[in-house]
């Protein structure tokens, strides 16, 4: 099951390069970030030297700024918005860009596809730990309380009980064992 989940993932990364998708989203600082989120249409960025919401340009942002604007879009519940912006990262090896492929991807419904990039990014930084506790959640959205357990071990190993994302994974899997 394992090995057929990273194939179908790989897949998924391999084809999601070559594809060419609009940028949706800017930012780079929390400000302009929450204004693409908040005040700008489908289809266009916040512009932080003209202050205004423009169509974008290819290659007018930086891989920090493709991460903040497609994490604020991410979080927002924008997922087709923050994959079409992360998946411009110049770095295609970047454990936040990954991230929030793989969060975008899971709560999108496609969640094989997240498992890859999670996989992938643990694969380059084996103690992010936010990745873990978003692997985790998705090992319990496919039933898989073992792997759950498993990431919720690993943070623990690397942070300790104390951690926001120990709490976060424990809280989701006591939630799962009830249900």
């Amino acid at each position: 099951m394992h090995k057929r989940v990273l194939i179908q993932a790989a897949g998924a990364l391999l084809a999601l390069q070559f594809m060419a998708v609009p940028v949706f989203a800017a930012g780079g600082d929390s400000t302009g970030t929450d204004q693409t989120v908040t005040q700008c249409k489908k289809g266009q960025v916040w512009d932080k030297k003209k202050k205004k919401c423009v169509a974008p340009q290819e290659g007018m942002l930086d891989d920090d700024s493709i991460y903040d604007a497609g994490h604020a879009l991410a979080l927002a519940g924008r997922y087709d918005e923050a994959i079409a912006v992360l998946s411009l990262a110049a770095n295609k090896q970047d454990p936040r860009i990954l991230n929030y492929l793989g969060y975008s991807h899971r709560h999108s419904g496609r969640v094989t596809v997240g498992l890859g990039y999670y996989e992938e990014a643990l694969r380059i930084d084996p103690n992010y730990t936010l990745v873990r506790e978003y692997l985790g959640e998705a090992h319990l959205q496919i039933g898989d309380l073992a792997g759950a357990q498993q990431q919720l071990a690993e943070i623990e190993k690397r942070t300790g009980k104390g951690s926001r994302e120990y709490g976060m994974l424990s809280e989701q899997i006591d939630h799962f064992m009830r249900s």
